[in-house]
Parts: structure tokens; C-alpha cells; sequence
């Protein structure tokens, strides 16, 4: 557990950054310090691996402060991805993120080694490994940069800004495998982002700051978004409140119509949930068409039970039919899902659920 004990901090200039800051980040969780510019979000971050000295207060890892611990020792054992992913131009992709494996006394080759098996976990080619970084694209730099933190595993990892510099498409694909890679390793994860999107997106808890290190709401991203502790807050996730929380609700209680029998064509009529439609399912290419009453031909949205009512409402809305199928038993669709099935959730939200 990573623990903020009223800390503080003034930079010589008489600049507060940070003000009486409490916080307990639980181990194995990702939270997320999210703000604008110039509320302290990086600098209460950069305490962590002592990078920035708190003027006031205690930053305790496990129990134990961390200014009794070598600021060497301590950094070692702390993961740090930056914004611009920071690599050493003058080494191979390989040997960047054999850094922190050389400088913990692994011979070279177990170095390489490790490092391998960090790019296969963040998805890169094995075939990048003897590239430079001048040689690789935004997206695969941040990915270097997220192996390398990782490489000697350590518990904490710290992200400043991570995909910022990329493009929103890139930014998606890299916040998604993070998202699956946290999933796995389980590590302790503080980032630092500006976008409340990602941070709604990413984060088991959310510690929302006002400028000057204000501490305004430290909750769950459902309960930002369902109930923001002030204005500040709400200013924040005002925008499209409502339908981002629906992202947090699943089609696990859904009430969706069991399919019926298809008819001798093969095909199977949708009846009053989508009058003069019909739906073709070829098990063998496992496609899913709708067939339009002119004859007109759609592909399926399928989506599965665990998947969000944001998902299902937008696919529900991009529907020729407005309807979406529900995958079951043996991966094949077995029930659908309309406007009305989710209406109970777009008439009173998920407030009850936060």
C-alpha cells in the first residue's frame, strides 16, 4: 500500500504544489490522479519514487516511510513510464529495456533475456528488438517504454502522461493493453493523466485535484461520474455524464429475447422484435446478417453478456433493425437485445449501482 500522510509540498519560489494531501492507494490497485494543469498531479506522483521531496508530511510504501530508504534501492524497485517514452537513443530496442536488469547485476544475456519476455508482454514483435528507437513509431516507443518499466518487475509502476503524445487511435489500442496487462500482473499502478476520459476508463479509483494540490474527490470512476463531491468535480465529467456511466453497467441483468427457430430457408424471423426482419447465421464462417424486408443485408453486432450498456446502446443505435445480438453457450448468438430492453437503465441511470 502506497500512503500519503499530510503531505505537502512548496518549490522555493513559494509555489504550492501540493496541500495536506491524504490518500491510501491499496496494493495491486491502478489509480489515477487526474486534474488540470498545475494541481499537483505529477509532483504527488514523483513523492512516491522520491524524485520530489515532500516539504511536509510522510510518503509510506507498505508501512514504511521512504525517506529511510535509499533513494537508489527505493527507484529500483519502482517502474517509471514517461510521457515520451524516454529511451536511450544510442541502444536497441533490447537493450533499453535490459536497463534496470543490468543496473539490478543480471549478466547480459539473463538481461536480454528478461527483456524478451517483457516485449512479448506488451505485444511487440520480437523482430523490433535489434531496432533503434529513431527506427519505431510513437505507439511502439510508449510500449518500449511500458516493457522496460516492467522488465524487472517490480511491484509500483508509475505512469506520467503515457499516451498523451500519441494518436487517439494508437491511444485507445496502448490504454486497452494496459487495461488487459493490469488484469494479469496485478501490479500497484499511479498514472498521472489530464484526460478524464482515460482516467474514467483506466482507474479502479480516481483521485480528482484541484490546482494547488487540492485533494477534491478520491472514489471509484462510477461514483465521479454519479456522485462529483462538489463543482469542481462536476465540471470535470459534466460533459456526456450520464452515457459514460453507462459504461459501467453490464447486459448481466439485461432482459434479452431468446432467438427463434430459423424456418426452412435457414433463416430465422426476428417477429415483433423487428418486424419483416429476418436473421441469417452462417456457423461455419460464425457470421452473423441481418436481412432487411427489401432484401437488404447487414452485418451483426454480437456482443456478450459482460460487455457494457454504452456498448449495447451504441450498437442498438448503429442497428438497421435496432437490435443487437447476445452471444451464448458455444459461442453462438442465442437472444437479442433492443431500445426497450435497455430503457429501464437510459430512464434512471446506474446511480443505484455506484
Amino acid at each position: 500500500m502506497i500512503t500519503f500522510e499530510s503531505v505537502s509540498k512548496t518549490f522555493p519560489d513559494g509555489t504550492k504544489a501540493v496541500t495536506d494531501l491524504d490518500l491510501e492507494i491499496p496494493t495491486g490497485s491502478f489509480t489515477v490522479l487526474v486534474g488540470p494543469s498545475g494541481c499537483g498531479k505529477t509532483t504527488s506522483m514523483r513523492m512516491i519514487n522520491r524524485m520530489v521531496a515532500p516539504t511536509a508530511g510522510r510518503v509510506l510504501i507498505d508501512g514504511q516511510d521512504i525517506a529511510e530508504i535509499r533513494a537508489v534501492s527505493l527507484r529500483l524497485g519502482i517502474g517509471y513510464v514517461l510521457q515520451n517514452a524516454g529511451l536511450f537513443p544510442h541502444r536497441t530496442v533490447l537493450d533499453n529495456v535490459a536497463t534496470v536488469q543490468r543496473l539490478l547485476g543480471l549478466s547480459k544475456s539473463q538481461a536480454r533475456a528478461k527483456a524478451h519476455e517483457a516485449l512479448e508482454r506488451v505485444g511487440l514483435d520480437a523482430a523490433l528488438a535489434n531496432r533503434y528507437p529513431a527506427q519505431l513509431s510513437g505507439g511502439q516507443q510508449q510500449r518500449v517504454g511500458v516493457a522496460r518499466a516492467l522488465a524487472a518487475d517490480p511491484p509500483i509502476l508509475l505512469m506520467d502522461e503515457p499516451f498523451s503524445a500519441v494518436d487517439p487511435i494508437v491511444r485507445e489500442e496502448l490504454q486497452a493493453e494496459v487495461r488487459h496487462l493490469q488484469a494479469e500482473i496485478k501490479k500497484t499502478i499511479v498514472m498521472v493523466t489530464h484526460d478524464i476520459d482515460e482516467a474514467l476508463g483506466l482507474g479502479d479509483k480516481i483521485a480528482v485535484m484541484a490546482p494547488g494540490g487540492q485533494l477534491q474527490q478520491y472514489a471509484t470512476p462510477l461514483q465521479i461520474l454519479t456522485r462529483p463531491a462538489n463543482s469542481f468535480v462536476n465540471s470535470l465529467v459534466a460533459k456526456d455524464r450520464g452515457f459514460r456511466a453507462l459504461s459501467f453497467a453490464t447486459l448481466q441483468d439485461v432482459d434479452a429475447t431468446p432467438l427463434g427457430s430459423p424456418g426452412t430457408d435457414g433463416l430465422i424471423p426476428l417477429g415483433v422484435g423487428a418486424p419483416g426482419w429476418l436473421l441469417e447465421l452462417d456457423m461455419a464462417l460464425r457470421t452473423a446478417t441481418w436481412r432487411g424486408p427489401d432484401g437488404e443485408k447487414t452485418r451483426a453486432a454480437v456482443l456478450h453478456r459482460g460487455d457494457s450498456v454504452r456498448s449495447a446502446l451504441d450498437a442498438v443505435l448503429a442497428s438497421p433493425c435496432s437490435l443487437v445480438l447476445l452471444m451464448g453457450e458455444n459461442d453462438v448468438p442465442r437472444s437479442y437485445v433492443g431500445l426497450e430492453d435497455l430503457a429501464p437503465y437510459l430512464r434512471h441511470g446506474v446511480r443505484s449501482r455506484a
